[in-house]
């Protein structure tokens, strides 16, 4: 079976080379990175990545904007959002928009992987 792939969109270079190398040292999975909405879309729609991992807040079209984008054009990826918005209220409004998961910043490079894999239902 080949390696997963994953698409990472952040407008942080930090943060998409911290779960680049956790990705790929834990999970052996190829990691593509996007940085911002825009580009992520564009990038998702080409590629064609098994799941891709979705900030939040992103300055020029934030995560929810590109989620609709990707919907509207029919791409059926799935998506975890990655966002330090932690309220209950913000959680249960992204869960609706049809998200796999939500995954907290700051996140835990040691077990992104396995979060990943359990809310994508990767066994």
């Amino acid at each position: 079976m080949p390696p997963k792939q994953i698409l990472v969109i952040d407008d942080e270079n930090d943060i998409q080379e911290v779960a680049r190398l956790s990705l790929e040292l834990t999970e052996n999975w190829i990691v593509l990175g996007a940085n911002g909405g825009a580009a992520g879309a564009l990038l998702a729609l080409s590629a064609t990545p098994d799941a891709i991992l979705l900030d939040v807040m992103m300055p020029d079209i934030d995560g929810p904007s590109t989620l609709r984008i990707l919907q509207q054009q029919g791409a059926s990826t799935p998506v975890i959002f990655l966002t330090a918005k932690v309220q209950t209220a913000d959680r249960q409004k992204f869960m609706q928009l049809g998200v796999k998961g939500i995954i907290s910043k700051p996140f835990d490079p040691l077990t992104l992987g396995a979060q990943m894999r359990e809310m994508l239902a990767w066994n």
